[in-house]
């Protein structure tokens, strides 16, 4: 008797992917969001680290047509790891990532692991990421494992130190959610469709015309 099996699939490579909701291309907060997601990818021993950048379709977000911000949907749901950043806006996350992260339906960036980071220019709004970004990113099905990573302007100019601080806290509770099984694996990609980050959001600008970091 001749036995086949059938072929095992290949999972994905592992990625880390950085979301910059900052409505100015190029901002500070993308450059702080690029330079925590390689020192998690270095940490985890991942390899591919890419970047979505809002500011550059961000008149398409609000559109009836979206080509780019559908692939950079796509892109993020199939991410390992997320970095999603946002300078604090009204206490909050800016409406540009909200009308970004509106295009999801429910559980639609299940499996990822995120690390909510925000910019701010006041120590006072340090909490912004826990009380707003976070609530939204579990909503729609990422795992949180970590605290969010603030940073303030001041610490803008040593934000090396700042991130291996947070990474020494953090850095153990990252490699756990992204262990073997747990998020390295072929995801569908998310639908379209107003889902929780409309609920969850519901605190934040719904415009893309902040002045922002």
């Amino acid at each position: 008797m001749t036995s086949s099996t059938a072929p095992t699939a290949t999972p994905p490579a592992p990625t880390v992917v950085v979301v910059s909701g900052n409505p100015r291309p190029g901002s500070r907060t993308l450059r702080a969001a690029e330079a925590a997601a390689h020192r998690i990818a270095a940490h985890l021993g991942i390899d591919d680290v890419t970047t979505i950048d809002l500011a550059t379709f961000a008149d398409q977000v609000l559109a009836a047509e979206h080509p780019e911000a559908d692939a950079a949907k796509e892109r993020l749901a199939g991410a390992t790891v997320a970095v999603i950043a946002t300078p604090v806006y009204k206490a909050a996350y800016t409406g540009l990532l909200k009308a970004f992260l509106d295009l999801y339906g429910n559980d639609g960036l299940a499996g990822v692991v995120a690390v909510p980071l925000v910019v701010s220019g006041n120590p006072a709004h340090a909490l912004a990421g826990e009380v707003h970004l976070r609530p939204v990113l579990v909503e729609l099905g990422a795992v949180v494992p970590a605290r969010s990573l603030t940073v303030t302007e001041s610490q803008l100019a040593d934000l090396d130190g700042v991130i291996e601080a947070w990474l020494s806290r953090a850095g153990e509770s990252l490699r756990r959610a992204t262990g073997p099984g747990v998020v390295v694996q072929a995801r569908v990609p998310a639908g379209v469709g107003a889902g929780a980050g409309t609920r969850a959001g519901a605190g934040a600008a719904a415009g893309v015309e902040e002045v922002a970091r």
